[in-house]
């Protein structure tokens, strides 16, 4: 405890205090050096009405290039990304983002190509398109893709809206969709932005879908099931055909998050098991950048029967000549302008090309490998509340912990001392005190050793020194801010100090 006191300040070497920009700067400051203009200045409102124009901004930082390089540098120093270290967090699958993939991104004939340009000048780009719906057709085992949505829950809509236009198409609406207590966020949201109930199916004591609930569930106002398998605890739901025989039975289809296909690629395919509709998402499977927001990549792939209704244009190839065919009038229509974000369906394309078959499914292999070292490693230090056999990740809580009053929220913080990013706690929801692990395929065992020694010095520093987790993180810029209290209340505008 004295140790980590002597370094509360937060700072190690040259890392630099820097306040905001609001604060740099000095009156007269520029950061760019412009001609004289020979048009003549002419006041703004006499350009704009009234309500066009903002109010002004009082105390703008005035401040030269150097200023603004270092700001943000500096800035960017304290940022922690998968370039930095290992990113353990469960179900996001962050890997390392090769940079074979971003110089390829960059060349002149990819980058510089408009969204317009006619199909005639862009053959090379409509071909690699063509070519990622093949792959990801032959990882999954779908029939058809399309790489419009921009991202996973986009991808989640657009299946969804395809199994709400066959029903619609078959006379019977349908009006719910069961789901496992389990899921993602955001399949809920998805199904209910598509008009659907969402009823809950609970898990058994296995932590998979109880197929005696699921039965007395499914019935014939029910539009589909969406699950994820492997689901959110890392565990692969064994009785997958007789759920995707159940609910098929009933008229309904079967939507498959794609979230942890990390654990699949290459070994087994989505399609084989039942599965209707799938989305992929590139950011975690196929290593496009994760994460800040965008953009993203939700490519969705469905079997035959839902098809027609994937949205237009889709991508064909005419004797090697490829174009956009927008001639499918059961289609839900466009969902993303032009045809998705280009560059990361370019990115995902290059992963796919530098590793081949062998190599995905290497990769697939080796998360699983990883996620089962670090399980075995920890299961003695960290309770496991589903202790059956996992794939790419694996869940434990703090109930081993709280008898010394050491939550899951002061172990991910006193992670941070140790110089590791937290694993995703608090989820899935129906394990209290989460700490959800995927190592993915891309770190080290040194790196895993690392990670599982820290892992078990806090639990040991929580049976000798419990108190000293309740301020943790000690060295690192901020230690523990409101979440709750920014999130609901953020201060959008800087005022100067009174």
């Amino acid at each position: 405890m004295a140790h980590v006191e002597e370094n509360k300040i937060g700072i190690k070497g040259l890392v630099f205090e820097e306040p905001p920009v609001f604060e740099l700067g000095s009156p007269g400051r520029r950061a760019y050096s412009l001609p004289t203009s020979t048009i003549p200045e002419v006041e703004l409102q006499t350009l704009l009405p009234p309500e066009e124009l903002r109010d002004p901004i009082e105390h703008l930082p005035e401040l030269s290039e150097l200023d603004v390089v270092r700001h943000y540098t500096r800035l960017s120093q304290w940022n922690f990304s998968i370039d930095s270290a290992f990113y353990p967090l469960g179900s996001c699958t962050m890997k390392y983002n090769p940079k074979i993939n971003e110089d390829m991104a960059r060349l002149a004939g990819f980058a510089q190509n408009h969204p317009y340009t006619p199909e005639a000048l862009s053959q090379g780009s409509l071909r690699l398109l063509h070519e990622l719906q093949e792959f990801l057709q032959e990882v999954s085992g779908m029939d058809a893709v399309s790489l419009q949505p921009a991202a996973g829950a986009h991808g989640e809509m657009t299946g969804m809206l395809t199994i709400r236009a066959y029903h619609q198409a078959k006379g019977n609406q349908r009006s719910k969709v069961l789901m496992p207590d389990s899921a993602h966020g955001t399949n809920p949201a998805s199904c209910t932005l598509c008009g659907y109930d969402v009823v809950h199916i609970p898990s058994n004591a296995e932590g998979l879908i109880d197929i005696d609930k699921l039965r007395k569930l499914m019935d014939e106002d029910t539009a589909a099931i969406m699950l994820t398998n492997p689901n959110t605890l890392g565990m692969f739901e064994k009785d997958i055909l007789e759920i995707t025989e159940i609910v098929h039975g009933k008229g309904g289809l079967v939507y498959c998050d794609g979230a942890n296909l990390n654990a699949l690629m290459g070994v087994s395919k989505v399609a084989d098991m039942g599965v209707d509709v799938l989305h992929f998402n590139l950011h975690k499977t196929f290593s496009t950048p994760h994460g800040g927001g965008g953009p993203g990549a939700g490519p969705v792939g469905v079997k035959k029967i839902l098809e027609p209704y994937l949205p237009v244009p889709r991508i064909v190839n005419n004797n090697g000549n490829f174009a956009l065919d927008y001639d499918h009038p059961e289609s839900v229509g466009k969902v993303r302008a032009f045809y998705g974000n280009f560059g990361i369906l370019l990115r995902a394309y290059v992963y796919i090309r530098t590793l081949g078959p062998d190599g995905l499914r290497q990769a697939c292999e080796s998360a699983v490998l990883n996620a089962n070292y670090i399980k075995a490693r920890l299961k003695d230090t960290y309770f496991l509340p589903y202790p059956g056999p996992s794939l790419h990740e694996c869940v434990f809580n703090d109930k081993h912990q709280l008898k010394q009053n050491v939550k899951t929220m002061d172990i991910a913080k006193a992670l941070i001392d140790k110089g590791f990013h937290p694993p995703t706690v608090y989820f899935p929801l129906i394990v209290k005190g989460a700490l959800m692990v995927e190592p993915t395929e891309t770190e080290s065992k040194e790196t895993l050793d690392q990670f599982i020694q820290a892992m078990k010095e806090i639990a040991k520093q929580a049976e000798n020194d419990a108190e000293s987790f309740h301020d943790a993180p000690y060295l690192s810029k901020v230690s523990r801010p409101d979440e709750a209290r920014a999130a609901r209340h953020p201060k959008l505008r800087w005022k100067p100090a009174s």
